[in-house]
């Protein structure tokens, strides 16, 4: 059993009242809130914190992305990932993950996460997400196109890591011409790949055929139980062996006691664990 660390980043640092006001803070939510000094203070905040978390024994950093909003500071998964896996010695550094539909070239994301992963000495683990609307709409990405997208690109990067080049790619989503990175991932065949979900059928039926780990994210204890029986039952549908490639994150909010009695929920979300499988 492995014990990971993650946060979502937030930007706590906004004028409250300001989001009250607005009633949202995704998406729309004026950029003119945004403080660059304490963004920068946060960011630096939030690498000391990843590092003492390795010193503390956690076994892995988790890391994701979000698009316009300030509940999550971190626009490219892969830019934290690369710093940590120079700053980093020993902890896996779990991407939860690259939201495929938004990539424009699936080759340059490939050539990220192997670089990320020869720099730690095969300390990555890819995870692959659709992402949400939010993502879509703030990257002018189609959403009707979603899984078609998620589904190629995600063919594009396992090809490209594991069948050498030069070749070429003509799909429904992404024609490349040449195909033949100069960079490859030291994991054989390549990095361990983890699928972060919540409860989509037909992400959790794709992982299960695929042989990939679907990570449940914060669903409830009933629903993670029929994800796991669907998984199963995908596995054996398909004549494939048994793998129990289920793991559940569940969340723990921090919140300074407050002075009066408030209804509204924590406006950040300062850190949770998950125990996930090795």
């Amino acid at each position: 059993m492995h014990l990971m660390y993650f946060t979502e980043q937030p930007m706590s640092a906004y004028p409250e009242e300001e989001g009250q006001k607005f009633g949202y803070t995704a998406l729309l939510f004026p950029n003119k809130f945004f403080d660059r000094q304490a963004a920068s203070r946060l960011y630096n905040e939030r690498l000391e914190e990843y590092v003492y978390a390795e010193e503390m024994g956690v076994d892995g950093i988790m890391l994701n992305e979000h698009h316009n909003a300030p509940f999550c500071m971190q626009a490219k998964v892969n830019i934290y990932a690369s710093l940590l896996a120079g700053m980093t010695k020993r902890v896996k550094i779990v991407l939860l993950g690259n939201p495929l539909p938004i990539a424009d070239n699936p080759v340059r994301l490939a050539e990220e996460l192997a670089m990320i992963d020869l720099v730690s000495k095969g300390r990555l683990v890819s995870g692959f997400v659709r992402g949400g609307g939010v993502e879509s709409l703030a990257t002018n990405a189609n959403p009707a196109y979603n899984r078609e997208r998620f589904n190629e690109a995600h063919d594009i990067i396992i090809k490209t890591w594991t069948q050498p080049g030069p070749f070429r790619w003509e799909g429904d989503h992404y024609h490349l011409r040449v195909v033949n990175p100069w960079v490859l991932p030291l994991q054989q065949p390549h990095p361990r790949v983890w699928i972060p979900g919540v409860v989509s059928r037909e992400t959790i039926i794709w992982a299960a055929e695929h042989g990939y780990p679907y990570i449940i994210l914060n669903a409830p204890i009933d629903e993670s139980k029929k994800i796991w029986q669907l998984y199963d039952e995908t596995r054996r549908a398909s004549d494939l062996p048994p793998a129990r490639n289920i793991a559940a994150i569940s969340f723990a909010v921090t919140w300074p006691k407050p002075k009066k009695k408030r209804s509204r929920t924590p406006k950040s979300l300062c850190g949770c664990r998950a125990s996930l499988p090795g």
